[in-house]
């Protein structure tokens, strides 16, 4: 595979990342003012920030599972006199 072909192919967006479409906002040297924050900005950040923090715990789980110690020997198949 090469890496042109990544790029090739169009990927949807999933909710809570970046899609193309807010993409369009370039800053010129002539923008000297600060854009404001508006409520569907913050809600975009809110929703990336939960994606995230999603992402984060189903990551944290699979590398518990990876990393967890084995159950002991002997347990339910073991002998007792």
């Amino acid at each position: 595979m090469f890496i042109n072909n990544l790029f090739e192919t169009p990927h949807p967006a999933l909710p809570g990342y970046q899609s193309e479409a807010d993409d369009q906002s370039t800053m010129k040297l002539s923008d000297l003012r600060k854009t404001r924050l508006t409520l569907a900005h913050l809600n975009r950040l809110r929703m990336a920030s939960d994606v995230r923090k999603f992402e984060h715990e189903k990551n944290i789980e699979k590398i518990q599972g990876q990393y967890k110690s084995a159950p002991e020997a002997g347990g339910a198949g073991g002998l007792s006199i």
